[in-house]
């Protein structure tokens, strides 16, 4: 199964151009501020592609989601949206989750510590592929500042998963791909520090739950 994964794409969906690929998979800022009528564009963008599969998160932008979760769920009519929730795909078990540790007022944030590390709990053991907005510590999180803002939770919880592909945004600077044991992780953000969708989607050849996907397209070595 081929699987394209892309994020942060900030209202900019409509210059991309996307591999072929059984799976899309958008790791959230669909939108700058959430609005209505973007999310409504993002669903009639993503009607118009071939992907037999899409799954899309929420992130830190797309406030709608968090503040009328109701009125911004019921636009997306062309993939499947999660939250806090999973879905099997091809005989793939996909979580996904929006959360990350507290940054400036956007939506979906938590302290860091117990509150994140109770949405992760909430993660499937039998995971295979885990799709969350921002990234663990350690994974595509290194900042132009040069620190490290991942969530330390998260890289903790995956200490007791065996997720073979773990999917984020949120850190524009980060785009690429890390590997650690038999887990790709790939940060997919579409946009860079400049708001301009510069950074290509990621492709990727799942090949199945005993091997760590194969990258086809895209996605060069994180820097951090």
């Amino acid at each position: 199964m081929r699987i394209c994964l892309i994020s942060d794409t900030h209202e900019r969906h409509r210059e991309l151009d996307l591999p072929d690929a059984d799976l899309l998979i958008h790791a959230g800022d669909a939108t700058f501020t959430g609005d209505l009528h973007a999310i409504d564009d993002f669903d009639d963008w993503l009607a118009s592609l071939p992907h037999r599969a899409k799954i899309f998160i929420a992130g830190n932008h797309d406030r709608t989601f968090e503040s009328q979760p109701e009125n911004a769920r019921r636009r997306i009519t062309h993939a499947t949206y999660l939250q806090d929730s999973g879905v099997t795909v091809g005989g793939v078990r996909i979580w996904g989750s929006p959360w990350q540790p507290e940054f400036m007022s956007w939506s979906f944030n938590l302290e860091r510590g117990a509150p994140l590390r109770e949405k992760w709990a909430l993660i499937p053991s039998d995971t295979d592929i885990l799709v969350t907005h921002g990234p663990p510590f350690g994974h595509g999180d290194l900042v132009a500042r040069g620190e490290r803002v991942g969530c330390e939770q998260l890289a903790l919880r995956l200490l007791d998963l065996d997720v073979r592909l773990h999917v984020f945004g949120h850190i524009h600077e980060g785009y690429g791909v890390t590997t650690k044991g038999t887990t790709l992780f790939a940060n997919a953000s579409t946009c860079d520090l400049g708001y301009e969708p510069t950074q290509p989607p990621i492709l990727l050849e799942w090949k199945g739950r005993g091997a760590r996907p194969v990258i086809l397209e895209g996605g060069r070595a994180a820097t951090g």
